[in-house]
């Protein structure tokens, strides 16, 4: 998706629901929020993405204590453990997530998906591929619109103005 994905939770967090918290590009949760597998608590195995993103997120043996023991994270432990990006407090949460999305709204939206797109191809390259990848897209996006803004307007010492093109 080329677009930023933020989540944002306020309570619990579970089953496919930390499968979709562990989808986001970015998790702000509030100090309310917690998070569990629960799938093995009830005899059933994981879905909704949970085997494939958390693994990736947190690490194969974060992964497993949260689908054996079926441990429940309070906020700021998720946090330790790179499932959320920011704790905030409840009252903050839905300010805080609209922030962000108006700062990534703001900025070069294009260059963000290339960034998601190197990261995610990461996994499968090795060092000199991906070195490959990121010189090709680093030219791709320095003949942007965006591209030529941001070098223009650090030049010139003022904000950039993105487009997304």
């Amino acid at each position: 998706m080329r677009a930023t994905l933020i989540a944002g939770a306020n309570g619990m967090v579970a089953g496919a629901g930390l499968g979709l918290m562990a989808a986001a590009d970015l998790a702000v949760a509030s100090h309310k929020a917690k998070f569990t597998s629960a799938y093995t608590k009830i005899g059933l195995t994981p879905d909704g993405s949970t085997t494939w993103f958390l693994p990736r997120l947190i690490g194969h043996r974060l992964t497993k204590e949260l689908f054996l023991l079926n441990r429940v994270l309070a906020a700021d432990e998720a946090m330790a453990w790179g499932l959320v990006n920011r704790v905030v407090a409840p009252e903050e949460l839905a300010a805080t997530v609209d922030e962000i999305g108006r700062q990534l709204a703001r900025g070069p939206t294009l260059a963000f998906a290339a960034v998601k797109r190197l990261l995610l191809s990461s996994d499968d390259e090795d060092l000199g591929q991906q070195m490959k990848h990121e010189s090709a897209s680093i030219v791709q996006m320095s003949r942007s619109h965006d591209g030529l803004a941001g070098v223009k307007a650090f030049k010139d010492k003022v904000e950039p103005s993105f487009t997304g093109s």
